[in-house]
């Protein structure tokens, strides 16, 4: 999962790319996804994984 692929999967548009991000973020910290470890270093590029794969 990706920012792109979370607002697509929502039907948002490409502004909401903020709220997306916080959404993952405070998934991510709740410990429901994890970075995905094959991805580039880039936060841009980022994907996630859920934490049960």
């Amino acid at each position: 999962m990706t920012n792109q692929s979370l607002r697509k999967r929502f039907g948002l548009s490409d502004r909401s790319g903020n709220t997306v991000s916080q959404i993952i973020s405070a998934a991510a910290e709740q410990g429901l996804i994890n970075i995905d470890p094959g991805a580039p270093d880039s936060r841009k590029y980022a994907r996630y994984i859920p934490a049960w794969a």
